[in-house]
């Protein structure tokens, strides 16, 4: 019985903090998100600064593959305040998502047959380690925008009418 509290007890310490850092939301009005990965990113000391100041736009950005690799392209990522310019990174930069084989491939052949694109979704801690929640999705038209938006007006009302 004294093993198995203790294994509880490391159990219990082991418990992943998350504290969301950006996120998307223009995503999920563009795009209808399939299936979401997280994923970890590839970044130097000065973005992983930026980004527990809050200071990462993931608005424009999307995912590219490259020799194998996926990449995440179009990602603002502000300069350290506090950090000569010689030693900062560039904010546009390419930035390597850090995923399996076997999930590359998936998401690859996703988005070659179905038409789809990967988006990112949110910046989080987890732990101590900056992770990426990246979606896939097909792009919205615009009667499909249009529909979400009733819907969630239609919820607000019946939201507000319950509270009353």
């Amino acid at each position: 019985m004294a093993k198995n509290s203790k294994k509880n007890q490391i159990n219990n310490k082991k418990e992943t903090i998350f504290k969301r850092l950006a996120e998307n939301r223009y995503a999920k009005f563009q795009y209808e998100i399939a299936e979401t990965i997280e994923a970890g990113i590839e970044l130097l000391g000065t973005e992983v600064k930026s980004i527990r100041d809050g200071k990462a736009n993931l608005r424009d950005g999307y995912c590219s593959f490259r020799d194998g690799e996926i990449l995440l392209l179009n990602v603002h990522i502000s300069p350290h305040k506090n950090v000569g310019s010689y030693f900062n990174h560039d904010p546009l930069r390419n930035r390597k998502l850090l995923l399996n084989k076997k999930e590359i491939i998936k998401l690859k052949s996703n988005t070659e047959k179905k038409g789809m694109t990967i988006v990112p979704l949110s910046l989080y801690l987890k732990g101590s380690w900056i992770k990426v929640n990246i979606g896939v999705g097909k792009g919205k038209k615009l009667h499909d925008k249009r529909q979400t938006e009733k819907q969630k007006s239609i919820n607000r009302e019946i939201n507000s009418a319950l509270k009353r």
